[in-house]
């Protein structure tokens, strides 16, 4: 093979690497989710969608969860239904502006006996905000008999914010992003 036959193949091969690379870069793009307009992150799947789905209660407004992580769920969709303008409905972002958990008291009658943040990044805005929406939902259905110890139900709960302030409830928050 002469100098110009191994020339022209080489440089053969390299463009039809690069448009080979180039056209599995179209096809992927293709396939990848897009953003909905005006935010971040990809919409909301059917599960997070029913995640804001009024919480079963018996007619006495009883929580009909038997557990303790079934009635977070519940109080987490609730302050997901109250505050949605505040609740990101997408993936969470992959490094979080703040993770705020919140340890909190509520007696038989789901009333909110009280509330103190117990992990914090020190970002007081986000504090605030977690506070504000766990008050702002209370009162919450009544958990079932079961679940109290002298006569209240003591939980924790986390809050995570993406860098706009927005937040999910990790109880019901969808997986959050890899990058």
């Amino acid at each position: 093979m002469s100098k110009f036959s191994a020339s022209v193949a080489a440089t053969f091969h390299s463009f039809t690497t690069a448009i080979t690379a180039a056209a599995g870069m179209l096809l992927a793009a293709c396939s990848s989710p897009v953003a909905p307009p005006g935010g971040q992150g990809t919409a909301p799947t059917a599960a997070a969608r029913a995640a804001v789905d009024r919480v079963e209660t018996t007619s006495d407004g009883t929580s009909t969860s038997r557990s303790v992580d079934g009635y977070k769920r519940d109080i987490a969709l609730r302050i997901t239904e109250v505050n949605s303008t505040k609740v990101y409905p997408g993936q969470p972002q992959a490094l979080l502006r703040s993770i705020i958990v919140v340890k909190f008291s509520v007696d038989g009658g789901g009333k909110l006996l009280r509330s103190e943040i117990v992990r914090t990044n020190h970002d007081s805005a986000t504090e605030a905000t977690a506070l504000a929406s766990l008050r702002n939902t209370a009162p919450f259905p009544r958990p079932a008999s079961g679940l109290l110890r002298n006569g209240r139900l003591e939980m924790s709960e986390t809050w995570l914010f993406n860098n706009d302030g927005r937040f999910q409830i990790r109880s019901v928050a969808q997986p959050q992003k890899d990058e």
